[in-house]
């Protein structure tokens, strides 16, 4: 198991290129149904760790794919000077929840960059508080996770009682 370690990512939303493997003898193939939670295996093998490398990749494409697709068909299209008030205001909200949901979409692509980092520096799929191992199932569910389910909601309850005061 690696030592805790910090990430030491850039907080950016530029697009971070994983490392390639420097020859073809290095390619690691993930099987059609290969399925993380059912590996028996060793954690974070070299299989499983493809498999989220290649998760997290596909899914920061089709969040930047997304997000291009809504620069060009949704906001640069949108004219919020209506004669209506009612439509001027209807046009307003829309407007600004697209600007919300690309901000958070943003936001999640730095994580995805942040986890893809952690992989090719193997401490991925690894608690940051515990240095325990994050189950497959969590990771699957939530690939950019940092946390086990167990030092998560340790860290709601403490936001919670934080709050509260």
């Amino acid at each position: 198991m690696p030592a805790k370690k910090k990430s030491t990512a850039a907080k950016s939303s530029a697009p971070v290129t994983p490392a390639k493997p420097s020859s073809a003898a290095n390619v690691i193939t993930v099987p059609p149904d290969y399925n993380p939670v059912k590996d028996k295996g060793e954690f974070m093998n070299p299989v499983m760790k493809e498999y989220f490398r290649l998760k997290l990749i596909r899914w920061r494409e089709e969040l930047l794919k997304e997000s291009s697709e809504t620069i060009q068909n949704t906001l640069q299209g949108t004219e919020l000077q209506k004669p209506d008030m009612a439509d001027r205001a209807s046009a307003e909200t829309d407007h600004q929840l697209e600007l919300r949901t690309r901000d958070r979409e943003r936001k999640l692509i730095t994580k995805i960059n942040e986890a893809l980092l952690r992989i090719d520096d193997g401490t991925y799929g690894y608690c940051e508080e515990t240095g325990e191992p994050i189950t497959p199932a969590r990771l699957d569910a939530r690939p950019v996770a940092t946390l086990s389910i167990e030092a998560q909601e340790r860290h709601e309850r403490m936001e919670k009682t934080h709050r509260d005061e």
